[in-house]
Parts: structure tokens; sequence; C-alpha cells
């Protein structure tokens, strides 16, 4: 994100029933804004109250409230966040900045149970939470279905390459079939002509030649249909070898298919519903014992005010000041402030410790409920496919299977039609030729003197060698038609192998990218948060510290049944002797300052690598407390270059060292 001059923003933020918040109103300008105060000061409420404007999901409503609502406006534009109680768990509604927050939840909302700023301390996996917001799945379907594309082009691009030498045989083929087409009709003239020649002379004979005329013609006629009925044979059989392919096709589809008719879809619903159900109360309880650890920490260190002064009102002439002395005198003991008595500090300490602990647990419990939510849902969309797949396939079969039982059952009725008409020919012929001697025997009788001669055939020999003739005509024009047809198409496909080729260049880059895309973020993810991580602590000045770095290194790991290739992130911290020597040290022996900055500055690298200022211009901060003041003002200055709004809760003394240009709020 380039840091150059930003335009003044203004923004103005309500809040009611949000965390430990009545009801506030506070305006800041883009820049920092530092919210200073002691603990329980209601400045991490505020902070959740900005965080549900925005759309994040960890806002609590406060304790003895129903309904809360936090509103944001900014840029002319108002943006509203409801929180209703119903059922044990709070419903978020509304309208707010984001539609979706899981970004801004891990890489902006820096609060201290954030999941990017506590994987380093807490030894999460940094390459997984840095991956959460890609959806790993999805990118795989698109890889599957562009390498199915490029597939489909390449055999095309085969078929293209085979069938461009077939075009050479196919136009001798087709020269071929007008050659025999001219030759056919050349013949079929002098046949036609050799018939009106004999049927003149027919004409000039007695009238009982009428009826062998209408006996030819009828003939004709049958045999032009018996034409017709062969060459629509030849069609359905055509078709019902294609569809059988077809169907074969199918069924091989179909037995290809995963079963999932096994699976209950129903029941990974109600797991989903379950393990949402659980990880809300999860929020729930981290919150309260938030809350729980901030006020007993304030109480320990007497500072909670409205405390203070109850007990000061019980103590005969004491003051609030010399309440907190007393509460503060005795560093083995202290007076409890729920029943009076004197107990160690070590115990309330413990209490307190264990009570961090147990929120730490809650909230790796949710981090596993979250990974196992997702998991179900990719199983609930292989499901999903699988069976929008074979509910396909079973409706195409269905069709393919109606239409070969129809085409069967016309290709009988087209058989019977066939055999029908071979027989009235037979019998036409048969009947014509009866005709004809009889009419040549009564023009011998009539006259002895005068012979008539004829073509070289009969009449009854010229029709059949006419409709021979048209016959086989017909099959050579449509045999030249589906050699058109083919010629057609194959100069056609070669024209579109230009679009392919470039598709299929377009597909390769496409693949590439997605196959690299999280490679890419990991490698910058890496790099950013070696690049920031060198420079803060130069800033911050650790001077016990050379090095903290992220080195990117391959793992074998199983996946489900597989075993894969991933890449892991180690963290590395170097270290110097005085005498100048340098040795690897680890995570545990850093110091929680060191700890925090460094999970700080791994967030940072995930924002920026996702490009979160983008879709949210404000960033949170708090629990800094166990940095020193000046490292604290060090970090602020750090980190407002990346962000619009800097909001950072911060105690007196440490807001003391942060520059007086930025803006304050103090009152909540």
């Amino acid at each position: 994100m380039a840091t150059q001059e930003r335009i003044t923003r203004q923004a103005t933020l309500r809040a009611r029933n949000i965390g430990g918040i009545d009801e506030t109103t506070v305006e800041l300008e883009s820049g920092v804004t530092v919210l200073a105060g002691r603990n329980a000061t209601n400045r991490t409420s505020l902070l959740q109250a900005f965080m549900a404007a925005l759309g994040g999901e960890y806002a609590s409503l406060k304790a003895d409230a129903d309904e809360g609502e936090a509103v944001l406006e900014l840029d002319d534009e108002t943006y509203r966040r409801t929180l209703r109680r119903s059922g044990g768990t709070t419903v978020m509604g509304g309208e707010p900045y984001l539609e979706d927050a899981e970004l801004a939840d891990l890489f902006a909302f820096l609060l201290e149970s954030n999941p990017a700023r506590r994987a380093v301390t807490t030894g999460d996996d940094l390459r997984e939470i840095i991956l959460r917001p890609v959806d790993t799945d999805e990118i795989e379907a698109e890889i599957t279905r562009l390498t199915a594309e490029k597939d489909q082009i390449n055999d095309e691009l085969e078929r293209l390459e085979t069938i461009q030498t077939d075009l050479p045989e196919l136009e001798r083929q087709r020269t071929t079939l007008q050659d025999r087409i001219e030759e056919k009709r050349a013949e079929l003239e002098e046949v036609k002509e050799a018939i009106e020649n004999a049927e003149s002379e027919i004409e000039r004979r007695q009238d009982d030649q009428n009826e062998l005329e209408e006996k030819l013609s009828e003939l004709r006629e049958r045999r032009s249909d018996l034409e017709d009925v062969r060459f629509d044979l030849e069609t359905e059989r055509e078709s019902l070898a294609a569809l059988r392919d077809e169907r074969e096709e199918l069924e091989a589809d179909r037995e290809d298919l995963p079963d999932v008719e096994s699976l209950d879809r129903e029941a990974i619903d109600e797991e989903i519903d379950r393990l949402q159900r659980q990880s809300q109360e999860i929020d729930g309880v981290v919150s309260q014992l938030q809350s729980i650890v901030q006020f007993n920490e304030e109480m320990l260190e007497g500072s909670h005010p409205e405390i203070r002064e109850l007990l000061a009102d019980e103590t005969d002439g004491g003051s609030a000041e010399a309440v907190t002395e007393q509460l503060l005198e005795d560093e083995e003991t202290v007076q409890c402030w729920t029943c009076g008595s004197e107990v160690r500090r070590s115990e309330i300490e413990s209490t307190i410790d264990r009570l961090r602990s147990l929120q730490e647990e809650k909230l790796s419990e949710r981090d596993e409920l979250e990974e196992r939510i997702q998991s179900l849902r990719s199983d609930r969309r292989e499901i999903d496919q699988a069976r929008r797949k074979r509910e396909r396939i079973e409706d195409r079969l269905e069709d393919v299977t109606d239409e070969i039982d129809r085409r069967e059952r016309r290709l009988e009725e087209l058989t019977d039609r066939r055999d029908e008409i071979e027989s009235e020919i037979d019998d036409l012929e048969s009947e014509a030729a009866e005709l004809e001697d009889q009419s040549e025997s009564e023009s011998e009788s009539e006259s002895d003197d005068e012979t008539e001669e004829t073509d070289d055939g009969s009449l009854l020999e010229l029709n059949r060698r006419a409709n021979e003739l048209e016959f086989s005509l017909g099959r050579l024009e449509r045999d030249l038609e589906t050699t058109n047809e083919e010629i057609e198409e194959i100069e056609s496909a070669l024209d579109e192998r230009e679009r392919l080729e470039e598709r299929r260049e377009e597909i390769r880059e496409e693949l590439e990218e997605l196959r690299t895309r999280i490679d890419r973020i990991e490698r910058e993810a890496v790099e950013s948060f070696n690049e920031h991580m060198d420079a803060v602590l130069e800033v911050l000045e650790y001077d016990n510290i050379d090095r903290i770095w992220i080195e990117r290194v391959g793992e074998t790991v199983r996946e489900g049944r597989r075993t894969v290739e991933r890449t892991a992130f180690d963290l590395h911290i170097v270290r110097s002797t005085e005498d100048g020597q340098t040795y690897e040290d680890t995570i545990d022996h850093l110091s929680e300052s060191e700890r925090e900055v460094t999970g700080l500055i791994f967030a940072l690298a995930g924002y920026l690598v996702h490009e979160v200022y983008d879709d949210v211009p404000f960033m949170l901060l708090d629990s800094l407390e166990a940095l020193d003041s000046n490292r604290i003002a060090a970090l602020v200055e750090y980190f407002r270059e990346y962000t619009d709004f800097l909001v950072v809760a911060l105690l007196p003394e440490d807001a003391e060292a942060i520059d007086d240009s930025h803006e304050r709020i103090t009152e909540i």
C-alpha cells in the first residue's frame, strides 16, 4: 500500500448496549485515534462496536440488555449493525460496512484474541492463518474445470489435424461422384428418350394399351416409394447406432460417479448448525472471560474508580486514596473486593492466570470448530455436485432410452413397409409383363406384313432400367451431399482452429495463475513479514535480537488417504552473544514484549498481502501493555502508514508517549 498523503476523512460511531457500554457517540478523523483510559473503562467495548459496525462477528451484548446496535457514519454513508439475544446466543443483523468481514477479523481487528496476532504466541500454523481467507477448494475446482476444457480443446485440435489429412481424399471423392452423376444423368436421358419413343408407338396401338400404361405408372410410383423407405431405414439405423453409443457412454459415466447416496446430507447440515451454535456459545464465553480478567486485573491494581469509591465510603474517615494504599501496601496479601477478607495476592493472580488459560483454550476450541465447519461445507458441496451430475445423467439416459425405443419401433414399421412395397412391385411387374405380351401378340396378329421395331428392350425393361438409374442417381446425389457437408464441416472446423489455440493459451495462463496463486500469497506474506520485522526491530531498538524471520519449507503431510507435498512457515529467531557469535533461539525464549510485536507484524503481513486496506479503512489495536510506552508510540507511528483510521486503546501512561497531534478520546 503506497504511503501517500491521504485526504482527511470524518467518521462518527454511535454504540448502544455493546460490551459494557450503555450508550455513547464518538467522532474521529482519519489518522491515529487514541482511546486513553484505565482498564474496565469500555475501551475494548468501543473497539467491539467499531468491529460490529464494520461487519465483524465478535461483538457482545451488554450483560443486562436484550438488544443493541452500532452505527457508523463514514463518507456520507451510514452503516448499521444490530445485536439481539435469542436462545442464549447473539444474533447479528442490519447492513454493516462489509458483507464478509473474514479478512478484517483476521488482519485488521487486532485485539488481544485476534487469531493472526495470537498465532505466534500459541504456536499455531502460520501458513494456515495466512491462507484461511483463500478458498482452496474453489481454486482446485476451477483448476479441474479449466483442465477439462483444455483437454477438450486439445482433443479437438488433434481431431482437426486428423480430419485435415482427410480433406484431399474427400475432395477427390467429390470429383468422382460429380463425374458419376453426370454419366448417370446422361444415361437416364437416353433411357427416357427411348421410353418416350416406345410410348409414342404404344399410343398408336389399341386402347387396351392404356391399362399397361397405368400399371407402369403405378409401378414407377411404388419404386419411388421403395427408394424413400430404404433411405429412411438407413437413416434410422445410423441414428439408432449413435443413440446406443451415447447410452453406453452415459452408463459408463454413471458407474464412474462416487456413491454419495449413502451419505446423509441432512445430518451434515445439522452438524454444521450444531457446530456454529457451539462456536457462538464459545464466543460469548470468551467475551465474558475477557471482561472478568480485565476487571480482576484492575481490582488487583486497586484502580477501578467506582469500587475504590465504594470501599472508601465503607472505611471510617478514609479517602479513596487511603483505601488504594491499603489495597496495595502489602505485596503478599490484598483485601478481597467481594467479601472484604485478606487473601494472598498470588492466589488471585493464579486464578486470573487460570482464567486466561481457559480463554486461550476456548479460542483454540473455536478455531477447531471453524476448521470442522469448513471441512463439512466442503463435503456438502461435493455431495451436491455428485448428486446433480447423477441426476443429469439419469435424465439424459431416460431420454436416450425412450428415443431408442421409439426408433426401434419406427425401424420395425419401416422394415414391414419395405417388404410390403417389394411384394406389391413384384405383383405389378408380373401384371405389366402379361399386359405387354398380350399387346405384342395382338399387334402381330393384326398385321403379319408389317413389322414394327422397338428399342433394344421392351418398354417394361426400359422403365425398370429408368427406375434403377433414378435410384442410383439419388444415392449418388445423397453421397455427394454428405461429402460436401463433410468438406464444409472440416473447412469450418479448420477456421475455428486459431480461436481454439488462442483459448488454449488463455486457459494455460489462467491455470498458471491459479496454480501459483497460493504460492504467490505464501511468498509475498513471508517477504512482507521479514521486511517489516527487520524494520520494526530496528525502530523499536531490540538490541538483543539480530533477526526474526520466516522461512518457507516443504513438508510431506497426509490429507485423508493421500500423501501430499505442501509448504510450512518456520519461524526463526537469531541472537548474538557478547563476543559476536550468532545462534538460533526459540519462540519460548522471547520476552512477552517481543512476542507481541512479532504477532502484530505477522498480522500486518497478512493485512498487506491480502490488501485488506482496499476493503476496510480501519485498523484496531489494544492490549499493548507488554510493550513500554516509547515502543508503543513507535509501533503506532509504524502502523499508521497502512490504514486511514488507526484506533488504538492505551493506558493513560502509555498514551502520554503518543504524539500530541493525534486525536484522543478519554470519555466513553
